[in-house]
């Protein structure tokens, strides 16, 4: 057999190319046969590492420089170039064995930033990290908004954008985003945990190791690679990932001892003398949820939750009070004052405005709170907290339940989280809203008016999904509704981004969860305004046939400025939308659609769309003048622009 490469390269200054290995067969007639080889480049090095840590897409739209990546990513799945064999073994594996074949898919998204909103939610649902990409200048920029979404809510991410050659830099090339033009890489430095250059071909492995442990180090969230154009097409030497990176990102179990016997000691005198305890759960909380409701269960505390937290207890636990800030419940805020409540345990929070209740102290923010965090730097916000523990949450609480004394446990009757029934049907208004939990004007979920009645539609929508239903809820009106009246009896099903607070992110989000896992719908519920900005996503989910339904709270409007500005005595202006047929548009793009403008047009949808196998789009006409239960964020507007809360003056 002869061996010959081929150096082909259209710059003369680099001589960088693509290396093609050509195989010169010679069988024993004379006759000869080219077999033309792909040679493994520093694209196909990504992609192998993105196989061996078990990603499963990458989101992203082409363009001249970041074609190396792409045909990587369709060199592995047609297995022309297949996973690099591990020749080494780690004294630490992996619970789950990486597959011999097969890697990343890549998904072509309609808009960048619904690149890294759909990297978000593959994210959040599935546990893996998220991977977006996208061309050099404007394309890399695009992606800048969902980064930052991701940045916030400290979702794991690996963000890759090219550069033009390493030689054209400062030329102004086309698109150029070096250093000496549009600075992308410092854009990025502050919306990531990790944003970095390379600068050379030796860099990428390591960089790409950098990048790729600190999106899971805690706090844990999105890191972005630049890589030239130039080096991407390079080959590699070595023709193989050299590090085993997946048995290295395992977090620690570690637990903090000295905190976690002040918090035990705390617990246990608390209960001495027959004072109450309140669990604040966030929203980091998704690893350690079980073990948390099973010490709640065991003191007999009651449960509260931020509204993202709000996903990872079913809202009819017995000890659920509902959810403490943006949209929250009277009834949670109750168990939290209570003259009985002794300590306030808020584990996995961030302390944001709209966990919150825009930082209220006398309910949350002051001397009987413990923070129990995964994350030191989180304690930044929580100076005035009793005690501070710190340590795997998973790990703490386990040690928690079984540190007890034993003389206080002996005489419980105690019962497992997960052997704990729902409540029965009888007690529930419609079997839908629980006891423990207050809503704000509860006649209006059973409400027949017209226009429809958002506070209904929340307990309709719950009634027509099947338990197992993935709700992922936008930025707007959306968060009120559903945060306040929206009550899953299934716990992990409820996703929503309140921190940085991105219109939009649910379209892109609600399709990466939905490439999560086909076997559960995924509901995405986002208003008028949000799905004029990028309702052509769901032309992605048409493509892959994904089971996502879009429901569209269409009131003409801004709701949440409009009624914002209401409230806060503001002039009402830029809140008006043109009324759009959103069904009509889905079904021009080939999405199967309805329009509902009444409860017999709701309930004519056939029962197929709730759990169908494609998208579906239902355009709501909802009631515009219905006022979402947003007090805590308009008297943190009324503060900001008055200097004082105007609710504690006298109307």
């Amino acid at each position: 057999m002869n061996v010959v490469y081929i150096i082909a390269t259209s710059d003369i200054h680099s001589g960088i190319g693509i290396m093609t290995e050509i195989h010169s067969v010679l069988p024993g007639n004379g006759s000869s046969d080219l077999v033309v080889k792909p040679v493994f480049t520093y694209a196909d090095l990504i992609v192998d590492y993105l196989s061996q840590i078990e990603v499963d897409y990458v989101f992203g739209i082409p363009g001249g420089a970041i074609e190396a990546l792409f045909d990587a990513l369709s060199r592995r799945e047609k297995g022309e170039i297949p996973p690099s064999e591990a020749h080494f073994h780690r004294a630490l594996e992996r619970k789950r064995t990486r597959s011999a074949t097969g890697g990343p898919k890549l998904v072509i998204t309609r808009h960048e930033a619904g690149a890294a909103f759909m990297a978000d939610g593959y994210a959040r649902d599935t546990g893996k990290l998220g991977v977006c990409c996208a061309t050099t200048g404007p394309g890399s920029t695009n992606l800048i908004t969902g980064v930052a979404n991701a940045y916030v809510d400290r979702v794991p991410m690996l963000v890759i954008t090219p550069q033009t050659a390493l030689p054209s830099f400062g030329q102004r090339g086309f698109q150029e985003s070096s250093s000496d033009l549009v600075d992308v890489v410092s854009m990025f430095d502050h919306c990531t945990r990790y944003s970095s250059l390379v600068s050379h071909p030796d860099q990428l492995e390591g960089k790409l190791f950098t990048a790729l442990s600190t999106a899971f180090r805690r706090p844990r969230g999105p890191t972005h690679l630049s890589i030239p154009a130039d080096i991407l097409s390079l080959p590699v030497r070595n023709a193989a990932a050299r590090f085993n990176v997946a048995t290295l990102l395992r977090e620690p179990i570690a637990v903090d001892d000295a905190s976690y016997h002040a918090l035990l000691n705390a617990v246990e005198a608390t209960r001495v003398k027959g004072r109450g305890i309140t669990i604040f759960i966030g929203e980091d909380c998704g690893e350690a949820a079980n073990e948390i409701i099973q010490f709640a269960d065991l003191l007999e505390a009651n449960i509260v939750t931020s509204p993202a937290g709000k996903r990872w207890v079913g809202a009819h636990h017995p000890r659920y009070c509902g959810v403490f800030g943006f949209a929250g419940h009277d009834s949670a805020r109750r168990a939290l004052t209570e003259d009985n409540v002794e300590l306030v345990l808020a584990v996995g929070t961030s302390f944001g405005e709209l966990d919150t209740s825009g930082w209220d102290t006398q309910a949350l923010l002051n001397d009987r709170l413990i923070h129990i965090a995964s994350s030191v730097s989180s304690f930044d916000r929580s100076p005035m907290a009793y005690l501070h523990v710190y340590g795997n949450l998973r790990a703490l609480f386990s040690q928690l339940i079984a540190g007890l004394d034993a003389r206080y446990i002996a005489y419980r009757n105690f019962q497992p989280a997960d052997t704990i029934n729902e409540q029965p049907v009888a007690k529930l208004v419609d079997d839908l809203i629980p006891l423990g939990i207050d809503i704000v004007e509860p006649e209006k979920c059973l409400s027949l008016e017209l226009p429809i009645k958002p506070q209904r539609l929340m307990n309709e929508l719950v009634k027509k999904c099947s338990p197992n239903t993935r709700f992922v809820i936008d930025t707007g009106n959306a968060w009120s509704w559903a945060t306040h009246y929206m009550h899953l009896k299934s716990a992990g099903t409820f996703f929503i981004a309140m921190g940085f607070g991105a219109m939009t992110w649910a379209i892109g989000a609600a399709i990466g969860a939905a490439f999560g896992s086909r076997k559960s719908p995924v509901v995405c519920i986002t208003g008028d305004g949000a799905y004029l900005m990028s309702g052509q996503e769901i032309t992605v989910a048409l493509e892959h046939q994904l089971p996502v339904v879009y429901v569209v709270l269409n009131d003409h409007a801004l709701g949440m400025v409009k009624h914002g500005q209401r409230l806060n005595k503001a002039e009402e202006i830029g809140v008006d939308l043109p009324q759009v047929d959103f069904a009509a548009m889905a079904r021009a793009q080939g999405v199967k659609a309805h329009l509902i403008d009444s409860w017999d047009d709701f309930n004519q949808v056939p029962d197929e769309d709730w759990n169908p196998k494609g998208p579906v789009l239902l355009d709501v006409r909802i009631d515009g003048e219905e006022v979402p239960p947003m007090k805590s964020r308009i008297d943190v507007l009324q503060i900001a622009r008055h200097g004082v809360d105007l609710s504690t003056l006298p109307t």
